[in-house]
C-alpha cells in the first residue's frame, strides 16, 4: 500500500507533467493552421490569376497583396493616397461600439432572464419564459427590420437592438443550463439547511454555472459582431460601420477594398471571440477545463 509521501510525490509528478506538456503542444499546434493558411493564400493567388487573365474580372477576386495594400496603405487608381484606410478604421470603431453595447445588454438580459427562471424553481415558469428566447433566436431579423426601424429609428439604437436579438439566446440557454447543473447532493444539503432561494442561487447555483456562463459569453461575443454588421447593413442612416462599407465597396466594384473590409470584420470577430475565451479561462480555468 502506497504511503502518504509516495502519493504526494506522484501527484507532484503528474502536476509537473501537466504544466510542461501543454507548452510543447501549443508550439506544435500553431504549425497546422499556418500551413493551411499558406495553402489558402496559394489557392487565392491562383483564383485571382484566373479571374484576371482568363475571365477579365479582376475586381471579383483581387490578388492578396492588393488586399493587404488596401488595408495598410490604400491608394487611388492614379497612385494618389486614398481615404479608404481612414474610412475602414472609423467604420471598425463604430461597429466595435455597437457590438460591445449590444453584447453588454445581451449579457445583462440573458443572465437575469435565466436567473429568474432558476429562482422560481418551477417548471411552468421555465416553460412560460424559455420559449420566447427560442422565438427571438428563430424569427428572421429581416422580417422585423421595418418594425424596428419605425419604432426606434434607423441609427444607433436599432443597430444595438438587432445585435441584442442575435446575441441573446446563447446567454439565456447556457446560463440556465449552468444554473440547473448544480450538484444534486449539494442542492439537497442546502434544502436541509433551509437556505433561502436567493442563498442557493448565489452560493451554489451561480458558482456552478460560471463555466457555462462564460461559454455563452464567448458565443454571444462572436454573434454580437455579426449582429452589429447585419444591423449596419439594414439601417444605413447615421454613422456607417463595416456593414455599410461592405455594401459601398461592393456596389462600386472596389475589389481589394471589399475584401479588406471583410477580412478586418472577420479578424475583429475572431479577436472578440479569443478575448472573451481568455477571460473565461482566467476566471474558471484553475478549476474547470475551459477550452
Amino acid at each position: 500500500m502506497a504511503t502518504l509521501q509516495e502519493v504526494s510525490e506522484a501527484r507532484a509528478v503528474r502536476a509537473a507533467a501537466r504544466r510542461s506538456a501543454p507548452r510543447g503542444s501549443r508550439s506544435v499546434a500553431w504549425w497546422p493552421p499556418l500551413a493551411v493558411l499558406v495553402v489558402l493564400v496559394g489557392i487565392w493567388y491562383a483564383a485571382a490569376a484566373y479571374y484576371d487573365h482568363v475571365r477579365g474580372l479582376a475586381f471579383l477576386v483581387p490578388y492578396p497583396h492588393l488586399v493587404a495594400k488596401a488595408i495598410v496603405a490604400p491608394t487611388m487608381p492614379d497612385g494618389s493616397p486614398s481615404t479608404f484606410g481612414t474610412d475602414l478604421w472609423s467604420a471598425l470603431g463604430r461597429t466595435t461600439v455597437v457590438s460591445l453595447t449590444g453584447l453588454a445588454f445581451a449579457i445583462v438580459i440573458g443572465v437575469a432572464w435565466a436567473m429568474a427562471m432558476a429562482m422560481a424553481q418551477a417548471k411552468w415558469v421555465e416553460r412560460s419564459l424559455y420559449p420566447y428566447a427560442v422565438v427571438l433566436q428563430c424569427v428572421p431579423i429581416l422580417a422585423l427590420v421595418p418594425l424596428i426601424g419605425a419604432l426606434f429609428g434607423y441609427e444607433f439604437a436599432s443597430r444595438v437592438i438587432v445585435t441584442v436579438m442575435i446575441a441573446l439566446f446563447p446567454m439565456v440557454s447556457n446560463t440556465l443550463f449552468g444554473l440547473q447543473s448544480a450538484d444534486r447532493a449539494q442542492r439537497e444539503l442546502f434544502q436541509l439547511q433551509r437556505a433561502s432561494r436567493f442563498a442557493r442561487l448565489v452560493k451554489l447555483q451561480v458558482p456552478a454555472a460560471l463555466p457555462s456562463i462564460f461559454v455563452g459569453l464567448r458565443t454571444s461575443a462572436g454573434l454580437s459582431v455579426i449582429g452589429a454588421i447585419v444591423g449596419d447593413q439594414f439601417f444605413q442612416r447615421g454613422n456607417p460601420g463595416l456593414g455599410v462599407l461592405i455594401q459601398v465597396t461592393a456596389s462600386r466594384l472596389m475589389g481589394p477594398e471589399l475584401y479588406a473590409t471583410i477580412i478586418i470584420a472577420s479578424l475583429y470577430g475572431v479577436a472578440v471571440f479569443l478575448v472573451f475565451g481568455l477571460i473565461g479561462r482566467l476566471a474558471v480555468g484553475r478549476w474547470h477545463d475551459f477550452s
